[in-house]
């Protein structure tokens, strides 16, 4: 199975299913009404302002550490050998739904402006307790948008409770995009040598498949920003319990099938001024491909917003890893400031961000900016042309490149849009 074609051009013709083509218009229409009652301003936040000066970007910098690859190999000695995503494809336990078989909650979920051409929910027993977090593709893993035969959607979630204190654990669906089949696999860390693993005690804000690398943002109470996993080196977990790591008789992963063990983390450089990723994406519109970050949204909501990059290498023993220096210091290559505040999500396409922007209050919906070194413009939607468009509890953007999509996450509602969309919207 291919895992490294970044640079392969085969097209297909073959699109994902048309699951929605209008149904979600229809869906959405009525969510029109609602955000005309809600605030239709929003401080325009003018230009992106570059960040060049030395202690701007000093503080970026970031430090991997691989896990010992013997921790790695003894892990699957005692686990067994170890499957990749075609595998846990094939052994999927719950299944999508279309958005028109969705409940009322779900569907008002999805965005006014821009309106989701495709979208789905997950069901509620599997996702009682859980918060949705970050989304990516296997349109980021390989700019043909297959992993193998298949199109694939990963969606990040976390447990509800004391996931920020960094006691929840973290999973992920590995859904089939067109089949929408999905199977859970945990979010773990080895240790005690390989001999064990511990839950990633993470909020899911951010997730990026590159080649056969997933990275993960890790929440404050982790040591660590980012975790990298290796899709190739997913193991099955033989005993179906809450606990996590070795039990007696094997070994379980709070209820999933799957456990993926990291195999490397990024590390801030110290300092009061080093900021936490809130979220990330992939931008393959830069020479080379770059990883899009913007900081965590602090507690007083305050902005600026900081949203910076780094280079994604070109080593082939190291793939799917940021480009590094001989000490394994991944250096921010370029940097900017955002007047926005509450960002939650980030993408970058050409010369542009699209930032999301949360509301402030769990029931009101958010807005969605386009900005860049000229000035920002918003989506906008309604007779009053209301700012308030955009899913309020939305917090990752993703594009599929090779569709022209981007593929975000609402509750339990999983949807996607043109790009376009938001490249025509009206100033």
């Amino acid at each position: 199975m291919k895992h490294r074609g970044r640079h392969r051009r085969r097209r297909r013709g073959r699109a994902l299913r048309a699951a929605l083509a209008g149904t979600a218009l229809a869906l959405t229409a009525a969510a029109t009404m609602i955000s005309a009652s809600q605030a239709t301003d929003t401080d325009d936040p003018g230009p992106l302002k570059p960040l060049t000066a030395p202690a701007d970007t000093a503080p970026l910098r970031l430090a991997e550490e691989p896990v010992p690859r013997p921790w790695l190999d003894r892990l699957s000695d005692e686990m067994g050998r170890p499957v990749g995503i075609t595998t846990v494809l094939a052994d999927s336990d719950s299944s999508l739904r279309e958005a028109r078989d969705c409940p009322a909650e779900d569907r008002r979920a999805l965005p006014v402006e821009p309106a989701a051409t495709r979208a789905y929910c997950f069901g509620v027993g599997d996702t009682t307790g859980l918060r949705p977090g970050a989304v990516t593709t296997s349109g980021d893993a390989d700019d043909d948008g297959h992993w193998g035969a298949h199109r694939v959607v990963l969606s990040g979630w976390s447990e509800n409770a004391e996931a920020a204190a960094g006691q929840g654990l973290a999973r992920v669906a590995v859904v089939d995009a067109e089949e929408r089949g999905y199977t859970w696999a945990l979010l773990a860390v080895p240790a005690d040598g390989g001999r064990d693993y511990r839950a990633l005690g993470s909020p899911v804000s951010g997730m990026v498949w590159y080649q056969d690398k997933l990275l993960v943002t890790a929440g404050p109470g982790d040591d660590s920003v980012l975790y990298v996993y290796d899709v190739h080196r997913i193991q099955r977990a033989t005993v179906d319990g809450p606990a996590v790591g070795r039990v007696p008789g094997g070994w379980s992963a709070a209820g999933a099938r799957y456990v993926m063990p990291a195999v490397a983390s990024y590390r801030m450089a110290a300092g009061a001024d080093a900021p936490r990723p809130g979220g990330i994406s992939l931008d393959r519109s830069t020479a080379p491909d770059s990883l899009v970050v913007h900081e965590a949204a602090p507690e007083d909501g305050d902005g600026p917003t900081r949203v910076w990059r780094y280079a994604f290498g070109d080593d082939p023993a190291r793939s799917g890893l940021l480009a590094t220096d001989s000490l394994l210091r991944a250096d921010a290559v370029e940097a900017y400031e955002t007047e926005l505040d509450e960002v939650q999500g980030v993408l970058s396409y050409r010369s542009a961000l699209y930032l999301g922007r949360a509301s402030g209050a769990p029931d009101e919906r958010g807005t969605l900016w386009r900005q860049d070194a000229d000035g920002a413009r918003p989506t906008r939607c309604g007779a009053d042309e209301s700012l308030r468009c955009w899913s309020g509890p939305a917090a990752s953007l993703s594009l599929w490149q090779e569709t022209g999509e981007v593929w975000a996450q609402s509750g339990r509602a999983l949807f996607a849009f043109p790009l376009t969309s938001v490249e025509r919207a009206p100033d």
